[in-house]
């Protein structure tokens, strides 16, 4: 992102200590919840960072391949129905997490916040363009 005249990256760490703040203080009110939605919610997030990899190695695989095949130097065993087989694996427990009535409520929540991210970075990315 962005850093100061230092190099520090001063949004990222005052926002880190504002959510701790946070994390704390809901820690602190109710701590047999919080654990459980961070618990589950983290695990929502590594999954659908998992399912970016999939897909941006689909993606970037085929552009390599196409127009640089002499910078594809590493090569993925069972390319591409590894990658189809992780993606619908991904995508059977993200069901399975919404199925499950213990963990519905924080998957809601992380595609809610995962929305909203790829929703914000969409719209800086059109903001960018068009300066």
């Amino acid at each position: 992102g962005q850093t100061d005249k230092r190099g520090v990256p001063a949004a990222a760490i005052w926002s880190s200590v504002a959510f701790g703040f946070v994390a704390v203080i809901f820690n602190y009110t109710s701590p047999e919840t919080v654990f459980e939605f961070l618990l589950n919610s983290s695990g929502a997030v590594a999954l659908f960072v998992w399912l970016v990899i999939c897909f941006s190695q689909l993606r970037m695989r085929r552009i390599i391949e196409r127009d640089m095949p002499e910078r594809h130097t590493v090569r993925m065993w069972l390319y591409p129905y590894l990658t189809y087989a992780t993606i619908a694996l991904i995508l059977f427990v993200i069901g399975y997490m919404f199925y499950d009535a213990e963990g519905r409520q924080q998957m809601i929540m992380s595609v809610v916040v995962g929305a909203l991210v790829l929703a914000l970075g969409v719209w800086r990315q059109r903001q960018r363009r068009r300066v």
